[in-house]
């Protein structure tokens, strides 16, 4: 393959996909809010995610586009920060739509981010793209309007798959480091009432996967998630034992609510119950090498 464009690369996500790309693609553009400059032979565009400034040449013969823009949802949700977490998301995705149907050869094929957080709570049923039910708060309604934006502009030349994405488990950024830090405290204990499950991937198969999207030309919707959803108290003890301490203090939804307003984020993203599958990863025969969280841990701790 010949090009490969991620807007809003510079992440713990983008930096993940650049790692496994690098020698599967002739050249590598990163859309970013810094400066453009090239290193290591990765070109760094800047982009306001708004607007056209120049950067949408970049389009131009394009294999693949990865959009991962978006504003951390690790943050409180205040008045500003809901409207940027919404509008960030839409904006970027409009304006890549108005980019590709500009391009004389615009890019094959386009993979957007989503969310596994669209699918309701759910401490029963496990969440498929065919089956699976989509609720309504916040977040789930967040991302039924980026997928929307995402979606409703036809481009006949490019191809279009919205990736809903779970925990992504890395060594070097993502939700693990924070959580590897409050066991090694002795706060790794079960969060809330600790029967909520945590849908999650290893960093290698999230790139893997999208690597296999990508070969396959899967459009659609998919979910990007490890077969086994694993409950939260049953994650927390497994992480224990996995960095070395022997107790963990549980935390119940008050002191989390606590925790919470002090570190500056939701308890949403620990209490929600995201019991999601991936039905049309396996269906496409993909194969996880971190299926097990045992496994992922044994590897990234």
């Amino acid at each position: 393959m010949k090009k490969l464009i991620i807007a809003a690369g510079t992440g713990f996500l983008g930096q993940v996909l650049v790692n496994h790309f690098k020698d599967k693609f002739e050249e590598i553009v990163i859309l970013t809010r810094g400066k453009s400059q090239t290193i290591n032979g990765i070109k760094y565009i800047n982009w306001n995610a708004r607007t056209f400034t120049g950067w949408e040449k970049e389009l131009e013969n394009a294999s693949v586009l990865i959009n991962l823009a978006g504003k951390s949802v690790d943050c409180r949700y205040t008045k500003k920060n809901k409207k940027e977490i919404l509008w960030s998301r839409i904006d970027s995705t409009k304006i890549l739509n108005k980019a590709v149907l500009n391009c004389q050869n615009p890019p094959k094929h386009w993979l957007n981010s989503s969310t596994a957080t669209i699918y309701r709570f759910s401490l029963d049923k496990q969440m498929d793209e065919v089956s699976g039910e989509i609720g309504n708060d916040f977040s789930i309604n967040v991302a039924l309007s980026w997928e929307k934006a995402f979606f409703k502009t036809e481009t006949p030349k490019t191809l279009k798959t919205a990736l809903r994405t779970s925990i992504v488990l890395g060594k070097n950024g993502g939700a693990l480091i924070p959580l590897k830090t409050l066991a090694k405290m002795g706060f790794g204990g079960k969060q809330g009432i600790g029967n909520q499950f945590v849908s999650w991937i290893h960093e290698e198969d999230f790139a893997n996967a999208v690597d296999l999207i990508i070969q396959k030309e899967i459009t659609g919707v998919i979910n990007v998630v490890s077969p086994e959803p694993i409950r939260n108290v049953d994650f927390m003890q497994k992480m224990r034992k996995a960095v070395g301490f022997p107790f963990g203090i549980p935390m119940n939804k008050f002191f989390l609510e606590i925790g919470s307003f002090l570190i500056r984020t939701e308890t949403e993203l620990v209490l929600k119950s995201r019991n999601v599958i991936p039905k049309r990863l396996l269906e496409n025969e993909f194969r996880f090498k971190f299926g097990d969280i045992d496994e992922a841990f044994r590897d990234l701790i």
